[in-house]
């Protein structure tokens, strides 16, 4: 892949109430278990050509000004969903997901969405 810009690898957060709750994962006590996620995780989609190098690359320099460090990538190919409109079949739209963990400590909790 030639050099992109990194907001063309990292299209946008991926808001749901999963990716939430790995989002808090850091500051939840609720059980034993949970307690030891010491490390944020945070959900974007991205670019499905990406890998996780670039993708780790692509985070760094957005968040550059809040010192942000990730520590791992995980992907995640979402498949085309059949789906029907007006009578139609056809598919919704493949993409790419990147779960990221940061150092601990570290939140994009107050940063600006992309």
């Amino acid at each position: 892949m030639s050099k992109k810009s990194p907001y063309k690898i990292v299209k946008n957060r991926y808001v749901t109430e999963k990716s939430i709750t790995l989002q808090q994962l850091a500051t939840a006590d609720s059980n034993p278990s949970v307690r030891r996620c010491q490390s944020p995780k945070y959900v974007f989609i991205v670019d499905v050509l990406a890998n996780k190098n670039l993708i780790a690359r692509a985070i760094e320099e957005i968040y550059s000004d809040q010192g942000v460090k990730v520590i791992s990538v995980n992907t995640i190919n979402v498949k085309p969903k059949p789906r029907r409109v007006r009578g139609r079949a056809g598919f919704k739209k493949a993409f790419k997901k990147a779960i990221v963990t940061l150092r601990p400590n570290d939140s994009l909790d107050n940063v600006k969405e992309l």
